[in-house]
């Protein structure tokens, strides 16, 4: 496998689609949440619910749940709607402080899986 087909530019992978296992679209990368000190991606922040944009949540998901499936040209997480729905969540006007403790509620609720 050639390496460099393995790296995407964020902006690329942000709107990206995101399926469950049933193929239903859960809804779309809003964001990527990258380790500053690490240089790695933590979070995908997906956007869920609302429409046209508007009242929409984002549910941060950590980036290892997320295989790419190229056939869908988007993402699959091992997750249904339901579990997705009682998950970590914020706005877009109240997004919360990635601190290390924010970081732990957040995998704690997807190691349950």
């Amino acid at each position: 496998m050639n390496s460099s087909s393995a790296v995407i530019s964020s902006d690329k992978v942000e709107g990206t689609s995101v399926y469950n296992p049933a193929g239903e679209k859960l809804g779309s990368i809003d964001d990527l949440m990258i380790d500053r000190y690490s240089g790695q991606v933590r979070y995908a922040v997906l956007e869920f619910g609302g429409f046209l944009g508007m009242g929409t949540d984002r549910y941060p998901i950590p980036w290892t749940m997320l295989k790419f499936d190229a056939a869908k040209s988007g993402y699959v997480v091992p997750l249904d709607k339901e579990k997705l729905e009682k998950a970590p969540k914020y706005t877009d006007e109240r997004a919360p402080t990635y601190d290390a403790e924010y970081g732990k509620r957040v995998n704690s609720y997807y190691d349950g899986r």
